[in-house]
């Protein structure tokens, strides 16, 4: 069988090895527009493993992330890469965030997440001394990982066992023949596969029209920016502090994250990006942006979410309006002990109707299997990803 995969992040490196894992006997070519493997979201992410606190039980999110969050964790200790454990708090500011991390606590237990438990103003601070609120939910095993590392490790892995990675290799078009899918590519590119496997990430809409696929749901691009703190002030922060996710908007807000090499990142806030690609303010896509706005989902999401958006985007024009979220939780954080941090993009799945795409969705047209929607917790639950990606290509 010739498979090929489309797209180099974590989630098509992990389904090129699994594919392999499953069928010795396949032949995988792994392409990817970019010189580099993890360009986009894996490199620019937060790198927080989700414990699987928030996910409708039951929901494809939440299977997979408890399922991925295991073997993730073995992944890493198997090929030494970064991976610690330490902990997240979600921290109530008033009674009516206390009361609604009861029914946070009520999923976690559901889906299974270990030694979750609430907690009392006194606990936060224990754990996160220079936390505050009235009320806490604590997962001690939510934990922080290298995903470029990760990603790294298996590619390497896939290509150990056969995989021919191509980068710098667009795909531009498919033509079926028969029962076999040409993929057309940059640079001339053009072969024959018996499974077309798309992990496009940001163009996982466009990529999958090509292949004939429905325009709905179509991604839509939220640039998520950082601020970073001072080394000297980074004990402000042991592991994980976030807040209370809040029902009316899809983004969980502001929060103060460690990350593996030690530093401590504070944010994301979510604006509407200006190209799929766009990182940073300067970046403009007209035909990204004329594309967004033409969609008739995002009219719809618009008019229910402008206040949001416009207090989204002042926090990213003011570092004191973006801090100051953040402060509400650590009141000794200050503007100056912060600098500009990275910027990543969510590719956010936008439905017809206004709603955003909350579970994953993986679509299958024929010879092709399209993952339409893995936002967080995606990265978490790249490797279980792989193996539902994986059953449902081969066995069905």
């Amino acid at each position: 069988m010739r498979v090929a995969v489309i797209g180099g992040g974590i989630i098509g490196t992990a389904v090129a090895r699994q594919v392999l894992r499953s069928q010795p006997s396949a032949s995988v070519t792994l392409l990817e527009k970019e010189s580099t493997l993890a360009a986009h979201q894996t490199g620019h992410n937060s790198g927080v493993v989700h414990a699987g606190l928030y996910y409708t039980p039951g929901s494809l999110k939440a299977r997979l992330c408890r399922r991925g969050v295991g073997l993730l964790k073995a992944f890493c200790a198997a090929h030494g890469v970064a991976y610690t454990e330490c902990g997240k708090v979600l921290v109530a500011l008033d009674a009516a965030e206390a009361s609604r991390l009861g029914g946070i606590h009520e999923r976690a237990l559901a889906n299974g997440v270990p030694g979750v438990r609430m907690l009392s103003a006194g606990e936060v601070s224990e754990i996160e001394p220079h936390a505050q609120g009235v009320a806490g939910l604590h997962s001690p095993t939510t934990a922080i990982a290298d995903f470029v590392g990760v990603t790294l490790a298996l590619a390497a892995d896939a290509a150990a066992l056969g995989a021919t990675l191509r980068l710098g290799v667009e795909v531009t078009g498919f033509v079926e023949r028969g029962t076999t899918v040409i993929v057309q590519g940059s640079g001339g590119f053009a072969e024959a596969f018996d499974l077309v496997i798309v992990c496009a990430g940001l163009f996982a809409d466009r990529v999958s029209r090509l292949a004939g696929d429905e325009a709905d749901p179509m991604i839509v691009p939220f640039r998520g920016e950082y601020h970073l703190l001072r080394p000297e002030r980074r004990y402000l922060v042991r592991g994980l502090i976030y807040p209370v996710p809040d029902p009316r908007y899809p983004f969980l807000g502001v929060h103060l994250t460690l990350r593996t090499d030690g530093e401590v990142m504070v944010g994301p806030n979510a604006v509407l990006a200006l190209a799929r690609e766009g990182y940073r303010w300067r970046r403009m896509s007209p035909g990204d942006l004329r594309q967004a706005v033409a969609w008739p989902g995002f009219r719809r999401f618009a008019r229910q979410h402008w206040r949001t958006g416009v207090a989204e985007m002042a926090g990213s024009l003011s570092k004191r309006r973006f801090v100051a979220a953040a402060r509400r939780y650590v009141p000794a954080l200050t503007a100056a002990d912060v600098v500009r941090g990275p910027s990543g993009i969510r590719a956010q799945a936008l439905g017809r109707d206004g709603q955003l795409v909350d579970d994953f969705r993986i679509t299958r047209r024929g010879h092709v299997v399209c993952v339409r929607n893995a936002p967080s917790p995606g990265a978490t639950s790249s490797l279980a990803i792989a193996e539902h990606i994986v059953d449902l290509a081969l066995t069905s």
